[in-house]
């Protein structure tokens, strides 16, 4: 059986946090499923083609990296794709807490499917798509906390 593993998120926008996880756990499965979650209680930035076209392009080398869309409980979107493994990115302890209660409860709803947590590296431990944000619409230059390809995008949102 193909190990495929999910890692949900709204990459609103993609971090260099997030492309380096996503780097590093590439060679643990034979597809990983970068899968941009469709939240209708937050209100995006990005719209989710743009964010889409982003993860493609940070992604275009990796020939085991697939970017999807989805929208509901991300465990049935597992159950559809077939990815027996959610992966998530822990920055701190206050990540673990939260991340550790929605796994548990994904356990219970779709009991084939474990949760795994690899750690941040030091460098991205602060970095998160709020701060890319608000770093944007401040005016400031977010290319030390985003993927290259995603720098001369990005300048045309900062006020």
């Amino acid at each position: 059986m193909e190990k495929i593993a999910l890692f949900p998120g709204s990459f609103d926008p993609i971090t260099k946090g997030h492309e380096s996880v996503i780097k590093r756990a590439a060679p643990l499965f034979d597809k990983i499923i970068v899968a941009i979650g469709i939240n209708t209680e937050k209100r995006e930035f990005f719209t989710v083609e743009q964010r889409t076209k982003w993860l493609k392009e940070v992604f275009k080398e990796q020939k085991n990296i697939e970017i999807m869309v989805y929208e509901g409980l991300t465990v049935d979107f597992c159950r559809k794709v077939n990815a027996r493994f959610l992966l998530r990115g822990l920055r701190t302890s206050a990540d673990f807490e939260f991340e550790r209660s929605i796994g548990q409860t994904n356990k219970i709803l779709y009991p084939e499917v474990e949760t795994l947590f690899l750690l941040t590296t030091p460098e991205h431990t602060a970095l998160n798509s709020s701060i890319v944000r608000d770093v944007l619409k401040n005016g400031g230059d977010v290319s030390s906390f985003v993927p290259d390809a995603l720098v001369n995008d990005l300048q045309k949102y900062r006020h």
